[in-house]
């Protein structure tokens, strides 16, 4: 079975750190939606479906009408599992009671939500729409339509933040009980307005150290919670991990739809093309939107394992890899192993939680040049 990943590029305002492609021509909504049921009817109509999700951008700033086609669409062309995971990214702001019962009603089970942080300044500082009071309402909207798997996204590392704010982001974000939460730091894409902005030295990145206290806090903090830390970046109630994310981290192929979206079946990855004006054009003409792909060789996915499994709790299953692969691996891993970053069972490769604060450095190790 397969996952399909939709994008859904708009927003109603860009928040200066973001480096996906989105767009705020709201106009275009109807003709994008289109443009997406023709793409998927050219896109291996009739494949077996495991999960579902809508990112962006802001899905949520899809009408409910404008969702409803999606979905209809999707269940048309697809055969869809009859437990899918599906899901759709929401700005807390966005979520009302009718929008809440609207889109469980027509088969979302799972919602993620862009807190990002509980600080009214700091989303200020980051442009984004809602403020934190939203992100408390939203959830109880909800879970009063009946969602029983709801996900957060939070931030650390933002200028000028200290290790306490932070703590009372976790606190607050535990308070909640939401069963998923997503915590990344703060990062400063080049070509975004917050990468400006440390250019031109308005702002300071936080500190190495203080980062790494960030992330120590917030792993014990979860776990002393009850969430399982089964991701580098992602922390989930039992059975609640993201099985959409899962996906990629496991090497399932994947369908994506939308412009931006990426692709991929095991053999090769493609990607369509980062312009909505363009994307709807050429998909009614009846083509592929498809802005270039790449053919994917024994190093290339091996390294791709490397790079997406380690980064789980159970890290690289040896029977993904050749026999020469496993060799390497194993050869790569050992110095690591002794210097206790990495785990060596005789079944998976796995980082340590030493390992975990520096897996971009063990990865590399471990990576074919």
């Amino acid at each position: 079975m397969k996952s399909l990943y939709i994008h859904i590029p708009f927003c109603q305002s860009r928040c200066i750190y973001c480096g996906f492609y989105s767009t705020t021509l709201l106009a275009l909504r109807d003709s994008y939606v289109s443009a997406l049921v023709k793409e998927m009817q050219m896109r291996e109509p009739g494949s077996e479906i495991s999960t579902i999700y809508l990112g962006g951008g802001t899905p949520s700033q899809l009408t409910i009408a404008q969702l409803r086609t999606i979905i209809y669409n999707i269940n048309k062309v697809y055969q869809v599992a009859q437990d899918a995971e599906t899901t759709i990214e929401c700005n807390p702001d966005d979520i009302t009671e009718e929008y809440a019962l609207a889109i469980r009603n027509m088969g979302f089970n799972r919602v993620s939500l862009g807190a990002q942080t509980f600080s009214d300044d700091r989303l200020r500082q980051i442009r984004r729409r809602h403020n934190a009071e939203q992100v408390d309402n939203a959830i109880a909207l909800l879970r009063k339509a009946g969602f029983q798997n709801i996900s957060i996204d939070l931030m650390f590392g933002f200028p000028g933040e200290t290790l306490d704010q932070w703590l009372s982001d976790i606190e607050h974000a535990i308070s909640l009980r939401p069963q998923h939460i997503s915590a990344y730091s703060l990062m400063y894409e080049e070509g975004t307005p917050l990468h400006r902005m440390l250019d031109e030295g308005k702002i300071e990145e936080t500190d190495e150290d203080l980062s790494l206290q960030m992330f120590e806090s917030l792993v014990a903090k979860l776990t002393a919670a009850g969430y399982e830390h089964y991701e580098i970046s992602n922390f989930a109630m039992p059975s609640f991990r993201s099985r959409h994310n899962s996906s990629y981290w496991r090497n399932v192929a994947y369908i994506g739809l939308g412009a931006a979206a990426h692709s991929y079946d095991m053999h090769s990855r493609s990607w369509n093309i980062a312009d909505i004006s363009e994307y709807i054009r050429i998909v009614g003409t009846g083509k592929r939107p498809i802005e270039d792909s790449e053919n994917i060789d024994a190093d290339t996915h091996y390294n791709d394992i490397v790079t997406t499994a380690m980064r789980t709790r159970e890290g690289i299953a040896l029977d993904m890899l050749t026999p020469e692969q496993r060799r390497y691996l194993l050869n790569a891993a050992q110095p690591m192993a002794e210097r206790g970053l990495v785990k060596i069972t005789d079944t998976h490769v796995s980082l340590t939680h030493q390992g975990i604060f520096v897996s971009n450095s063990v990865m590399a190790e471990l990576i074919k040049a």
